[in-house]
């Protein structure tokens, strides 16, 4: 069955439907990551946009999910070069193509990935359209597309109740605004106990379960819509408890302290993001998505001070807060599929959390 992506510049592509066949509106983002592709299809930060995969063959060790970030997939669509129909790997369960129908994600395939890739570099990420529909009125599709918006994601991705899980170390309060299982096992791998709150948890509630750290996690959409757990996040700030923060939770805690986020042209998504370490000069490889970046103009520096920075663009990649034991980066440490150059940072968590005690 054809298919077709429409972006709202007037560019058509026409491909190959796989998966679900419904119409989706959606943003439109590339990630250049060879593999990986569960991991991406279920990481709750892509709520709200089609991934295009740069990589020109995607699914040829097929699906296991053991390997899934959330659930399920919270991808609106799923672009592609070409799938692997018959994927060749022990530990597969199934093929993409069946995943994508049994979690009804749209797909399409057989269209010229690295065009696309090109425009959305040039004319920055946009809006599109995935359609099965070979009679679409072109003038239309693109009216509706651009009077589409991504809404408050995060309170779809976030757990609608509390969720513990049993250690015998340092009690961990993740704050889930779109948390990938990874965050959770890395903790859980260090023995300590986790109990995952819902976005919007009030601090209060966080504060009399007296954890002795607290993780904001990655997630999707624009940070600034965040509104009410931005306010949250300043009473705990407030307190003595370390925190360390990833991705959204890192853009949200500046947010929390007079910093300003902004869109980026296409941002970074991918497995291979050269991240500096000013502190050391160390650089490590990092696994990225995000698409809002912390303007590094507006941070107060009698409150904190940028620790990693991207070496392409030299945009913030981290913060440290001085005279607290308060730690974000921009970056995913517990990457997986990816490098784990900067898995020492849970590490590095857990010393905050023994030096506060």
């Amino acid at each position: 069955m054809k298919a077709f992506l429409i972006l709202e510049d007037g560019h058509v592509f026409e491909g190959k439907s796989v998966g679900s066949t419904k119409e989706i509106i959606s943003e439109i983002v590339f990630n250049t990551s060879m593999t990986g592709y569960l991991e991406v299809l279920t990481d709750p930060s892509y709520a709200g946009q089609s991934v295009c995969m740069t990589y020109p063959l995607i699914g040829n060790y097929g699906i296991c999910k053991e390997d899934m970030e959330a659930e399920r997939p919270w991808q609106s669509g799923f672009i592609v070069r070409e799938l692997a129909k018959r994927p060749s790997n022990f530990r597969s369960e199934e093929s993409v193509e069946s995943f994508l129908i049994e979690n009804d994600i749209t797909g399409i395939e057989a269209i010229d990935t690295r065009a696309l890739t090109k425009i959305l570099r040039d004319k920055g990420t946009m809006k599109g359209m995935i359609t099965t529909d070979e009679n679409f009125d072109k003038d239309d599709c693109i009216k509706r597309i651009k009077a589409w918006s991504m809404g408050h994601v995060v309170l779809d991705v976030t757990c609608k109740e509390k969720m513990s899980f049993p250690g015998d170390g340092y009690k961990v309060a993740v704050i889930d605004l779109g948390v990938k299982k990874n965050i959770v096992r890395c903790l859980l791998e260090r023995g300590c106990s986790v109990t995952v709150y819902p976005a919007e948890t009030p601090a209060e509630e966080i504060i009399a379960d007296a954890p002795d750290g607290i993780m904001l996690t990655n997630g999707p959409g624009d940070p600034k819509d965040n509104v009410k757990t931005i306010e949250e996040i300043k009473k705990l700030f407030a307190t003595k408890i370390p925190i360390f923060a990833i991705c959204l939770g890192h853009q949200l805690l500046a947010l929390a302290n007079g910093a300003d986020t902004q869109k980026m042209k296409y941002g970074h998504r991918g497995a291979n993001h050269p991240v500096k370490d000013l502190k050391t000069g160390k650089v490590y490889i990092s696994t990225q998505n995000h698409g809002y970046v912390v303007k590094e103009e507006t941070l107060d520096r009698d409150i904190a001070e940028p620790s990693f920075i991207n070496v392409n663009d030299k945009t913030i990649e981290g913060v440290h807060y001085l005279g607290k034991n308060v730690q974000t980066v921009q970056f995913h440490p517990e990457a997986c599929a990816g490098p784990l150059d900067t898995g020492f940072l849970f590490d590095e968590f857990m010393n905050m959390m023994e030096v506060s005690k």
